[in-house]
């Protein structure tokens, strides 16, 4: 009797310590679904930036003026963290897909500020005439741009859904600060790294010479 309860022991402990060379620990639920999410969404990212930056400077043809549009990013990305962090959510998936749209948003309205700001100065202003007219007559339409875009979103944002509400919250921050920042960093940034842009009169009256002396 006692051989056989020490054999069953001995058998018993054999299959425990396998059991424990067997078992394996991974992250599952939310954790396995955010890892699986998050994967391959470095590599999205960094195209979508090298993307940007191509279209940029195609659309410019100078890197002061990618770097200037590009400079209101930040800013909104100050909003969007500062959102995240009032209303109690985390950096989620669509949280980080409202952060890219955030981006384009960004952009789209830095290019309007800049290019007419470079038509001004094309046309013959001066550098500080050009930053100050592109700003009072770019803003307005930038504002309104900014405020349909957080009316739309905003039932979203306090519907408080944890799979849509950060992705709207973070849009709405972000478009937040970064319309209001970008009234003064925007020309600031302009005022320190001017594009290179010679006037078209002045380029005019350069080519009349040359073509007389041909």
């Amino acid at each position: 009797m006692d051989a056989a309860v020490a054999q069953a022991t001995e058998g018993f402990e054999q299959a425990r310590r396998d059991l424990e060379r067997a078992r394996q620990l991974r992250a599952g639920g939310e954790l396995e679904a955010r890892q699986e999410s998050f994967g391959g969404i470095g590599t999205a990212v960094l195209v979508a930036v090298f993307g940007i930056l191509a279209v940029l400077v195609l659309e410019f043809g100078s890197f002061r003026s990618t770097l200037i549009v590009f400079g209101v990013v930040p800013l909104g990305m100050v909003g969007a963290t500062v959102g995240l962090f009032l209303t109690g959510y985390t950096l989620s998936f669509t949280a980080l897909i409202g952060m890219i749209a955030l981006v384009g948003i960004e952009i789209k309205n830095s290019i309007l500020l800049v290019d007419f700001t470079n038509q001004l100065r094309e046309n013959g202003a001066g550098l500080d005439e050009a930053i100050e007219k592109a700003g009072e007559v770019r803003f307005f339409p930038i504002l309104l741009t900014s405020l349909t875009a957080i009316g739309g979103l905003m039932p979203l944002a306090i519907q408080g859904s944890g799979l849509y509400s950060p992705l709207a919250i973070v849009i709405i921050g972000g478009l937040i600060s970064s319309t209001l920042l970008a009234r003064l960093v925007t020309p600031v940034m302009y005022k320190l790294l001017p594009p290179a842009i010679e006037p078209r009169k002045a380029a005019a009256l350069a080519a009349r010479p040359a073509e007389a002396a041909g």
